[in-house]
């Protein structure tokens, strides 16, 4: 079974959190909270423990991962340098939920990179997150604590019904205040370049950065990904959803009468809609078994 720790991130325990990161520290695997989603922590240079968490994420070896650390400096040891775009949006953006992909430096497992010449570096602003790295005092990989492909845990919960019994800890702290991924941008070219969309938002980088761009398109077909959260298929419920395509009136009845039947059943049903109008979709239940949401 997996050690569950909580933790009041107003006033992280030391004594939990010093448990954590002998945890990390010994090669164990560690969730824990940051702002965006739970994360599930490696020692980023134990190539023992970053193979456990592939293994247990059931993550395929092409895709990267991201080494938190506690403050950018940390960063020295693992990169080829520290360039001036980064060390700006470091002062805007961290401690935070971006993501800085630079070239790294021969110190880190090529297990870690998915054998790219780069490496994804952030520091998080949880104060869990932030206690478990200082104390740690490792740099710590750390993707998304969940089976691969399956939506980011926002609670310990989350966390404990993918993983309950594949690692070895999860420190709870509560639900994470974002809810959403870091944004990922590349600066080992010339370019600054949007990989993977996030929390900040393209505008908000360039105030920092006027020439950046992105986000990229799609990944690679095959071999490494330049970041995590490129597949084709990923963040992916268990739920069902169906489309409904053809005349206006005739998909709005076929969706309100199979929504009624469904919540009849006791299934919960949520719409997801384009338009601006949905006055025809909101009396397909009551409100504890149907959610009419705009999109």
């Amino acid at each position: 079974m997996t050690d569950v720790l909580r933790v009041d991130p107003a006033n992280p325990d030391n004594e939990l959190i010093a448990r954590a990161a002998e945890c990390l520290r010994a090669g164990g695997l560690v969730a824990f909270p940051t702002e965006t989603v739970y994360g599930l922590g490696a020692h980023a240079l134990d190539r023992v423990a970053i193979l456990r968490l592939f293994a247990a994420k059931e993550r395929p070896a092409t895709d990267p991962l991201i080494v938190h650390l506690a403050a950018l400096d940390a960063a020295t040891a693992l990169v080829e340098q520290i360039p001036a775009a980064a060390r700006e949006l470091a002062a805007r953006f961290w401690p935070g939920p971006l993501t800085m992909v630079l070239k790294k430096s021969a110190r880190v497992p090529d297990e870690v990179t998915a054998g790219l010449a780069t490496v994804a570096i952030r520091v998080p602003s949880h104060p869990i997150a932030r206690a478990l790295l200082e104390r740690a005092r490792v740099p710590v990989a750390a993707p998304s604590a969940n089976l691969f492909s399956r939506p980011s845990p926002t609670n310990a919960a989350h966390v404990l019904a993918d993983l309950n019994g594949r690692i070895d800890m999860i420190v709870d702290g509560g639900v994470t205040e974002v809810g959403l991924e870091s944004t990922v941008i590349d600066l080992s070219a010339a370019t600054p370049t949007i990989l993977r969309p996030g929390a900040v938002d393209l505008d908000a980088l360039r105030e920092v950065l006027p020439d950046a761009i992105g986000p990229r398109g799609t990944a690679p077909a095959t071999g490494p990904m330049p970041s995590p959260g490129m597949l084709s298929k990923h963040y992916s419920p268990n739920t069902p959803v169906i489309l409904y395509e053809g005349p206006r009136a005739t998909a709005l009845d076929r969706m309100k009468r199979d929504a009624r039947q469904r919540a009849a059943g006791g299934e919960s049903v949520v719409v997801l809609s384009y338009t601006a109008d949905l006055n025809e979709v909101r009396d397909l239940g009551v409100p504890q078994q149907v959610e009419a949401t705009p999109h």
